[in-house]
């Protein structure tokens, strides 16, 4: 699989509809007592090269087909969000949060804060499953405050309508199991190479808490409390970031693993306790060797973790794995489980059929 091809597999993308935006960074949206209307957003790739007018004309069509909001990453925020903004979408800033790869300068100055495998090799260094998989580390303070430095300038830009959280969580200490035969694996256990973080801050903060180093357990992914320690240290870095995007008065939203359940045993990450507005729980049912039921399931699993916090959900959807026939049976499972929406990766893949598709089952 090329890495733009995993890349798309392994975190996916997302999209959106009008948030509300939070006072508080320890509730999301508890004042919001009236559900909003489902809502179809897209994730998208923004460094394309296209002009304001060529970006104005792609939105236009994709307003047209019921999406009122894009998440996009790269390219130029300024001439993106105007023409986004023309067309009535909201712009949503898409932000790589710990998985840190091509970024230089942390790379350069601070090698220290990448996370290390079990078998104490950096990701830095020796990156699992594919190169750009280099990630930091959610327990350090430093990593926290440098990722609330980059945040807040997003939010802060006057542009940008709320901000958009990917990669923030572990690497996957196992892979969706309709990945396994591209990487000639068996991940039927939690392997030492895959396995993260057992950094010097990581192991030095869970003993001043437990009394014991990880590593001298036998079995370190049996014990409870090592792997809640791992989920509370991307969910305390979540924390500072809802707080930075929340002080501007703007919502913050994460692209997340299908399910809670999946989401901590796959890779650490326990989305639904997480102070955001809105979750895109990446429900692509072909990577778990599933089919369009079983995404409905999946909502369900996360609208119950979410309920009576005023969180919302919208269901991410692969369009690579669904036609336009099977797009509009994804997206009626979505609003029948009483998801607030769906999300689409990403809107290069919507074809016109695609959009004819989205725009029946939406009105």
């Amino acid at each position: 699989m090329r890495r733009r091809d995993f890349l798309k597999a392994s975190a996916g993308a997302v999209a959106l509809g009008a948030l509300p935006a939070c006072a508080s960074s320890e509730d999301a949206a508890t004042n919001e007592l009236v559900p909003p209307e489902f809502s179809a957003w897209t994730w998208v790739h923004g460094g394309r090269d296209y002009d304001a007018a060529e970006w104005q004309r792609r939105f236009e069509r994709v307003r047209e087909a019921g999406i009122t909001a894009v998440l996009v990453s790269g390219g130029e925020i300024d001439l993106v969000a105007d023409a986004a903004h023309a067309e009535d979408l909201e712009f949503h800033r898409w932000f790589w949060t710990l998985n840190r790869n091509g970024d230089t300068w942390v790379s350069e100055n601070h090698p220290e804060w990448f996370t290390v495998s079990r078998n104490l090799e950096s990701s830095l260094d020796n990156p699992p499953y594919v190169g750009y998989y280099r990630w930091v580390c959610p327990s350090r303070d430093p990593v926290r405050e440098y990722l609330r430095g980059r945040i807040d300038e997003l939010a802060a830009n006057p542009k940008v309508d709320g901000v958009h959280l990917d990669y923030v969580r572990h690497c996957d200490v196992i892979l969706p199991r309709g990945l396994w035969d591209t990487y000639d694996l068996v991940q039927d256990v939690e392997m030492a190479e895959f396995d993260f973080c057992y950094c010097d801050v990581c192991r030095e903060q869970f003993a001043a808490e437990y009394g014991r180093d990880p590593l001298d357990e036998a079995d370190p992914p049996s014990d409870a409390e090592w792997r809640r320690f791992r989920w509370d240290s991307v969910t305390g870095a979540v924390r500072v970031l809802a707080d930075a995007v929340h002080g501007h008065g703007k919502p913050i939203t994460a692209a997340v693993f299908p399910t809670p359940d999946i989401a901590r045993a796959l890779v650490r990450q326990s989305w639904d306790e997480w102070p955001l507005d809105r979750f895109f729980p990446m429900l692509y049912h072909d990577f778990y060797l599933e089919d369009i039921p079983w995404i409905g399931k999946g909502v369900l699993d996360g609208v119950h973790a979410l309920e009576g916090s005023g969180r919302h959900l919208n269901a991410g959807l692969y369009l690579p794995d669904l036609d336009p026939a099977d797009l509009a049976r994804a997206v009626g499972a979505v609003r029948d489980a009483g998801a607030s929406g769906v999300s689409l990766f990403e809107m290069e893949g919507l074809t016109e059929q695609h959009l004819l598709s989205l725009e029946g089952v939406l009105k």
